[in-house]
């Protein structure tokens, strides 16, 4: 990739090789993953791309392309000035179309005493900041975007990436998490405003830990608190919906999944503060064997 700039980032089980032609946006990927482990031998499972569209949007309203081993080709660029949401936005895609090797499901998970809670549900329900939050209460963090199912062992691996706090979650979060793990405030997204977290160190040093899933909500934010009981069918249907990956893998993923609907605990799950969503799910593990 002659004449871009090159990152190499290992996540959990995933390496990334991040191509760009500024070098802004490694800057600041190199600074938040400053305590991820290296990749000595330059070995990628997927590549980023960020790239102009067209040459000249590298110097005229500049603006960044993103492509890799997998691409949309409708998807639209974004502005310079969001090269960092960019380059996530780009790692999330080559895992969500080109991972193989675990069940993607797309929730938030922490844990604690080798189980895992996950936490999966539409964009707003509060997933990744109430991961955010526990992972700064005893909760060790192992993933915001994806949680990452072994389909032999039925074991949860970690993904740590960056936590990505949308709107009112930012302030909420700078209240408890020193200044120095937060990226760049993003304004005027898509998606309102955007900064990201780096994970408590924990979460990095034992990203290689697995754990037992042992408990899946589905948070909805805004509704007086309360738990309630789902159907065997809806989780199932629900937890297709929300992997990219369930189609791909045949046979393997539909084992995968009925293994977790059958043996993990699940609640829908209401809330209106994340102090009302931590008593809730703390009255919930008390309960676990």
């Amino acid at each position: 990739m002659k004449g871009l700039h090159h990152l190499y980032l290992t996540v959990g089980p995933a390496r990334f090789r991040v191509a760009s032609t500024w070098q802004k946006p490694l800057d600041q990927l190199a600074v938040l993953y400053k305590d991820y482990p290296a990749s000595p031998d330059d070995y990628a499972d997927f590549t980023v791309r960020l790239e102009p569209e067209k040459p000249w949007r590298r110097y005229i309203r500049p603006s960044v392309h993103i492509s890799g081993d997998y691409w949309l080709p409708d998807a639209a660029p974004l502005p310079l000035g969001q090269s960092l949401l960019a380059a996530e936005m780009g790692m999330n895609l080559q895992m969500a179309l080109g991972w193989r090797r675990h069940l993607l499901l797309h929730a938030s998970s922490v844990e604690k005493d080798g189980k895992a809670l996950l936490m999966t549900g539409l964009s707003g329900s509060g997933k990744s900041t109430l991961s955010a939050m526990l992972a700064e209460k005893g909760w060790r963090f192992m993933g915001d975007e994806f949680a990452l199912l072994n389909p032999e062992t039925g074991m949860v691996h970690s993904f740590p990436r960056l936590i990505s706090l949308k709107n009112e979650a930012i302030a909420a979060m700078q209240a408890i998490v020193p200044d120095g793990r937060f990226g760049p405030l993003m304004k005027d997204t898509t998606k309102g405003d955007i900064r990201h977290i780096v994970p408590p160190l924990d979460a990095v040093n034992r990203m290689a830990d697995t754990a037992k899933p042992a408990l899946l909500l589905f948070p909805r934010f805004g509704y007086d608190p309360v738990l309630r009981d789902m159907g065997k069918s809806e989780i199932f249907v629900r937890l297709t919906q929300a992997s990219t990956n369930y189609v791909a893998l045949g046979e393997t993923g539909f084992r995968s999944l009925t293994r977790f609907v059958d043996t993990v605990p699940t609640k829908a799950m209401d809330y209106q503060s994340s102090d009302q969503a931590e008593e809730l799910i703390d009255g919930l593990w008390s309960q676990l064997p």
